[in-house]
């Protein structure tokens, strides 16, 4: 029989000691935030633990939490956030920390502890721009291999000055301007009081 979250949430405390930052339950499902330097520590130690064993990398993200819920983090505003899942025990968890330096965010790679982490780790770079010390190929994975940025930050574009198409008649991939008109969506929810008034009574 599963664990409640309140009595699995009071062992990864007991287990985890000083190396839990902070530990709570919302909506049913442990979530555990640890340091970025304990990181690793913590996987192994999650993976590894008998009364504990999640031995499942479910997903790893990559997170911007710069304008998240209308509040937004001054510092601190990239985060890695893995679920795993124990199949022997039956229960779940999330955790997630936050990294130290917003111009460089860097976490330890768990690709050592869960291979499968590989491929999230790297979305996470491509699209977030977290580096993952220690990843056996840190490269991008689902943008192209000239691009710039990471387009899941909250700061970037939301459109490019660049294109790119397959031209038949160079039979090669070429890059040009946007050939799109860019205009300004304003969702048909948010609109001014008088919007669509005529002026005439």
């Amino acid at each position: 029989m599963p664990l409640t979250p309140e009595v699995l949430l009071s062992r990864l405390e007991d287990a985890l000691g000083g190396k839990l930052v902070n530990g709570f339950v919302a909506l049913g499902e442990v979530t555990l935030e640890v340091r970025p330097a304990d990181w690793h520590g913590v996987a192994v130690q999650l993976r590894d633990d008998s009364a504990l064993r999640f031995d499942e990398l479910i997903d790893l993200c990559g997170m911007d939490y710069s304008a998240y819920a209308e509040v937004g983090r001054e510092e601190g505003r990239y985060a890695v956030v893995m679920h795993l899942l124990s199949v022997a025990r039956n229960h779940r968890v999330r955790v997630r920390t936050f990294c130290a330096d917003d111009e460089l965010p860097l976490v330890a790679s768990v690709v050592d502890v869960w291979p499968a982490a590989n491929w999230f780790e790297r979305e996470a770079f491509d699209l977030v721009g977290i580096v993952f010390d220690g990843h056996p190929d840190l490269r991008r994975i689902l943008t192209d291999y000239g691009f710039i940025g990471h387009p899941f930050r909250k700061d970037f574009p939301v459109h490019g000055q660049v294109e790119m198409r397959y031209d038949p008649e160079q039979k090669r991939v070429i890059y040009q301007p946007v050939s799109i008109d860019l205009r300004e969506v304003t969702p048909r929810i948010v609109r001014e009081e008088n919007f669509g008034d005529s002026g005439r009574g």
